[in-house]
Parts: C-alpha cells; structure tokens; sequence
C-alpha cells in the first residue's frame, strides 16, 4: 500500500519537530520558605530565593543536566574542601559596589554593624508572575535597591526582573531582563569592578592556585584567598575574542565561557552580554578563584585606557539590562555559543 502524501509529510514534521522540542519547565512556589523552585522534566535545576536573611535575592543553586552541582555551596550549604572566602558570593545574583556612593556587592552577615551604614541591600518586593509555557517558564519578580541598611532606610531603585527559564538538548539557559528605575531624585551609579551579573562557582571549576591572595572590598574590608588543594580543579575561561585562563579578566568582550570538569563530567558555562546594555561589550570580572561576572559598568577601574565610567538616573528614569546564562553538560565549541549567542540577541 502507498502511504498517503499528507501522512508522510505529517511524519516528517513530527519527526523534525521532536528532535528540536525542548525540555519541560514548571515551577514549585513555596511562600512559607520564600523560594520558588524551578524544574526541568521533574529534575531541580535553580531555585530564586529570597530569604530575610540574604541582602539580596538570588538563584541558588544551580544544576548543569544529570545532576552536576555547579554553583559553591558557602555560605549556605558549605561542602568539603571549598573556599569559604567573600561570603556575599552566592549562587547567581545581580548588583553593583556604587550606587550613590553604597556598597551593595559586597554586603553579608560578616560586615560588623557599625560597618553596614556602607552597605546597601536589595529586598524582595513582589512575585508578578510564574508562568510554565511547556518548554520555557517565566518569573517576573519586582525588588527595591535600599541603602543604607540602618535606621534611615531610603530606596533608591525600583527593580522589576524577568527570568526566563529553558532547556534543550543537554543546554540549559537563564535570560534575566533587569529594569532598574529610579525611585530618589538622582541614583548614581560611578565605575566600579563590583559587578554585576555574576555566579560563584564550584570548586571544580575554579582556576588551579598557585598562591593566596588578598582582595579588599572598597570600603577597605581584607578578604583573603587561600591556596588549596588543586586536585580535581580544572576551570579554563575563555572569551568570545579568543582569549583564555586568567587573562580574560578585565577584557571588552560578548560573552566568557567557563569550562572544567567534575565528578567525571564535562561541563561549561556561558555568560552573555547583549548590544543593547550600556557599556557593551563589557568588561567581565572573571577570577580564578571562582567569581565569574559580566560587568556594564565598570570601565577605567578595569583598564586605564578606557573611558571612566558615571551614569546619573534622574527620578523616574529608568535602565535595562539585558544577559543569559548558560549551563550545558558538555564543553560548548565556539560555533555551539554562537549559535546560541545569536538567537539571545535575535529574542
């Protein structure tokens, strides 16, 4: 017998269509524990927590597909073996070490109390929408950018964050599209290495140290960096200009990936600039030690031959940003996050 045209044509579609079909993404809201859970095919794969506890919101922690733990456990689940330096490092989070003059970077339970009139924090405000769309699901959330943290409390911003969620074929992807809107009479924003989407990872993917080192935060707070063992350390950055391992620190580019391996499985991360954010292409404060960030707005403190960075919002002004990132249990090529590269600023 002929199978009749149409059916063959309905097969192949089909058959096209199952081997481009994303993976399932459903959330489980939990109030009472203020986080809210996101699932791909039933597996756990980030969770946007909002803890009284935390001065900011952040998603944490956060899963490559198979079950591979990518982000450091410290402070909130410390593990054997992992740095417990920069307590304020936490899962992946978005803020910024000056904002008329407040630290909100490096703000955790370690700064003192006669310290934290510095120190700014960002309260969660209000879930605007949790939405599972088959294979992408959508959190819309709104914060407030306060300083300092003290009795005389001001907001200064308004953030409203889209989170878009996704998954296909072993990659898994976060958009965060960040409005930030100016709710003082003028909200300063001056160049500053503190920021500002950024993700502490697992020791594994940590550079291998040769020393320890010494960092300070700018209100002059010492915070030193161990050497540790560097069996199983095996992090390698690399940009989208093709420059790699700790030199990628400080460099104009679109995207940084971060690759290595843990408990036998390959794995890599991507973190993805867009040409419509200010300072594009950013400079990215990516450390051996485990910090990984793309940074819009610090310029000269990163290089001297770069144009010092200020932005000024009046009230009512407002600023987005635009980022994703990615998560894939393989060592992405340079085609791979092209490819994916170019359907992020398509979007």
């Amino acid at each position: 017998m002929r199978t009749p045209l149409v059916l063959i044509v309905s097969m192949i579609f089909l058959s096209c269509n199952s081997t481009k079909r994303g993976d399932q993404v459903e959330f489980k809201v939990n109030e009472a524990q203020n986080r809210i859970e996101v699932m791909i095919d039933g597996d756990l794969f980030t969770a946007y927590r909002y803890e009284n506890a935390l001065e900011k919101p952040v998603l944490y922690p956060i899963y490559a597909p198979g079950g591979i733990e990518v982000t450091r456990g410290f402070p909130i689940a410390p593990r054997e073996l992992e740095r417990v330096d920069h307590p304020h490092h936490l899962g992946l989070w978005l803020n910024f070490g000056d904002v008329n003059g407040f630290d909100f970077w490096n703000n955790s339970y370690a700064i003192p109390a006669e310290r934290k009139k510095h120190y700014g924090r960002i309260d969660h405000s209000e879930i605007i929408r949790v939405e599972s769309q088959g294979e992408k699901g959508v959190l819309e959330v709104s914060t407030s950018w306060m300083a300092p943290d003290n009795e005389q409390v001001e907001k200064l911003l308004k953030e409203q964050t889209k989170f878009v969620f996704a998954s296909m074929d072993g990659v898994r992807t976060i958009d965060r599209i960040t409005t930030l809107v100016a709710v003082a009479d003028e909200v300063v924003f001056t160049d500053n290495k503190e920021g500002m989407l950024a993700i502490r990872v697992d020791r594994a993917f940590e550079h291998p140290s040769k020393s320890p080192v010494i960092f300070s935060d700018a209100a002059g707070n010492p915070t030193e960096v161990p050497v540790l063992n560097n069996e199983g350390v095996t992090g390698w950055y690399r940009n989208s200009n093709g420059i790699e391992g700790e030199e990628a620190w400080g460099k104009k580019a679109e995207w940084v990936k971060l690759s290595g391996t843990k408990e036998g499985q390959s794995c890599s991360m991507v973190l993805m600039d867009h040409p419509s954010n200010t300072g594009y292409p950013s400079c990215w404060h990516a450390r051996g030690y485990g910090l990984f960030s793309v940074n819009n707005m610090g310029s000269k403190v990163f290089n001297e031959a770069n144009p010092q960075f200020e932005l000024v919002l009046k009230k009512g002004e407002s600023l987005t940003f635009r980022h994703r990132f990615v998560v894939s249990s393989r060592d992405l090529s340079d085609q791979e996050i092209k490819e994916i590269y170019s359907s992020f600023i398509e979007d």
